[in-house]
């Protein structure tokens, strides 16, 4: 737990974002910017460690790169990686007359993350509900968007206060569900899928990441953490499946160097989200 002066503390060190403390009524009119986006997605997941942000950085690359003009907003405000994954950690947000502008990536991709007002990226965000919804509508509606075919939300686990202020605040949104084929994980899976369709989202489907495996030395493949599940829940639950990705050392290592897979020709990985993207782009 923190106190009213850790609060501030946190706040003072991101002098730039100028956040509005009262409590944020959910039916305010966003700003035309996040409505320049012709669809809106969130990506979600019902536990962490799924790999959602993996997920969602290489969807919006996957878009970008078919010559779609997408952002990628990072709504994990106390674990914003999008940055990392991307490689562009340490950029800072400029602040114009007008708006915050995004950080431009390869292929014209405009992110933003919460990383791009932090002092450094060890920095802790200690925030109530309060002040999450307020940093996120103002991360759609100051920042300089621009036209946009695709914003993909990448949002932290579980159904707490960023997933439901995203749902509520976003016009029309979808919603992809990641999950591993792990039981615990497809659990939590469930948790999202209801709580999409408790809020109206569009929900266009489940992705199964961590699906297997090739072993590197003999090319057999290894149910590490089993196979299909996903798929499974997908269809227990009447909701598309849009495909599986296996697991990839190469995927960890190019996430972590800021290059993602889906810019690194060949992969079976690299292959398995140009699939996703195209049944996305079909749904």
């Amino acid at each position: 737990m923190c106190n009213n002066d850790d609060q501030e503390m946190i706040i003072m060190k991101t002098p730039e974002v100028k956040l509005n403390t009262p409590s944020v009524q959910v039916d305010d009119p966003l700003n035309i910017n996040i409505k320049n986006a012709k669809k809106r997605i969130a990506v979600m997941s019902g536990k962490g460690g799924v790999g959602k942000t993996t997920i969602a950085v290489n969807l919006a690359l996957g878009l970008a790169k078919k010559g779609y003009k997408v952002g990628l907003l990072d709504a994990d405000l106390t674990g914003p990686n999008v940055a990392k994954m991307l490689g562009l950690e340490g950029q800072k947000a400029m602040m114009t007359n007008e708006g915050i502008l995004p950080i431009e990536h390869v292929h014209g991709l405009q992110v933003f993350s919460m990383s791009f007002l932090m002092e450094n990226s060890d920095s802790p965000v200690i925030w109530r509900g309060p002040l999450k919804m307020g940093a996120i509508k103002q991360f759609m509606s100051d920042v300089l968007w621009g036209e946009m075919d695709y914003l993909i939300v990448d949002l932290p686990p579980g159904t707490g206060d960023e997933a439901l202020s995203v749902a509520q605040l976003l016009p029309d949104p979808s919603a992809i569900v990641v999950t591993t084929p792990q039981e615990v994980a497809l659990l939590d899976s469930r948790k999202s899928i209801n709580f999409a369709r408790s809020l109206k989202m569009d929900l266009l489907g489940v992705v199964e990441n961590m699906s297997g495996m090739d072993c590197p030395h003999c090319g057999e493949s290894i149910d590490l953490f089993g196979v299909g599940g996903g798929e499974k829940a997908a269809k227990e639950m009447d909701v598309n499946f849009l495909g599986r990705i296996p697991i990839d050392p190469e995927m960890v290592i190019n996430g972590d160097s800021g290059s993602p897979t889906i810019d690194n020709d060949g992969s079976k990985s690299q292959k398995a989200v140009i699939s996703i993207v195209d049944n996305i782009l079909g749904s």
